[in-house]
């Protein structure tokens, strides 16, 4: 794909982790910030140390797209079977990105999906990963993104936590075995056991991105002076 300007549109990339989201917005075109109130030594791009949404809401206007992923542990499965406790942050995540005013993504598990507005689901068979991991992403700020179709799932999955038999697609959530083989079948090969169970596939926000640059570049989503 090619765009009429040799400037690359900016992306911020919220509660980045180590980068899973970043790789596919940069792989479809755009210069992107993380932001993480945690260290995040393997990030791959330009990273800011400090909070989210007090990043957001200062420093908005210099970001023509903003993707954010609130953590996800509030609505995780496994950590409310493991009894722990976890802030929300979707809905202030929310309000924040609406008052920016750019075009937005915002990205949770299964278990948030009864707070986000008609999200899109995308699942690594799309994408054709050896891997399910379905993500949910609510679009806003005039953005919208369509709902790829989805095939049965019918490779079994190794059990949580387990190795991967033969013939089946890891789960790589929780303290998975096979870190090997997580970061060739979800394309982060930069990334430890702890940003693997949180990330996002690259393939995923690279479609997402794609679709937000034709966008950009038609002049139908303003472009940050």
């Amino acid at each position: 794909m090619t765009h009429p300007t040799d400037k690359r549109p900016r992306l911020l990339d919220l509660y980045c982790c180590q980068g899973g989201a970043a790789k596919g917005y940069a792989d479809a075109g755009f210069d992107v910030t993380g932001v993480d109130i945690a260290p995040q030594l393997r990030y791959p791009y330009r990273f800011i140390q400090t909070d989210a949404i007090a990043f957001l809401q200062e420093c908005w206007m210099e970001f023509d797209f903003i993707h954010a992923s609130p953590p996800c542990q509030h609505d995780s499965e496994c950590q409310r079977l493991r009894g722990n406790d976890h802030p929300d942050l979707i809905g202030p995540t929310r309000d924040a990105l609406n008052a920016a005013g750019r075009p937005w993504v915002l990205e949770n598990v299964r278990g948030a999906v009864p707070k986000l507005h008609v999200p899109v689901m995308l699942c690594g068979q799309m994408f054709r990963l050896a891997n399910y991991r379905h993500r949910y992403f609510e679009t806003g700020g005039g953005f919208t993104l369509a709902q790829p179709g989805h095939s049965a799932h019918l490779v079994p999955q190794a059990k949580m936590g387990r190795p991967v038999p033969p013939g089946h697609y890891g789960q790589f959530v929780g303290n998975f075995s096979g870190v090997d083989l997580a970061r060739r079948v979800l394309g982060v090969p930069w990334m430890n056991r702890d940003g693997i169970r949180e990330c996002i596939p690259p393939a995923y926000t690279q479609h997402i991105g794609t679709a937000a640059l034709e966008l950009l570049f038609t002049g139908r989503l303003e472009v940050a002076a």
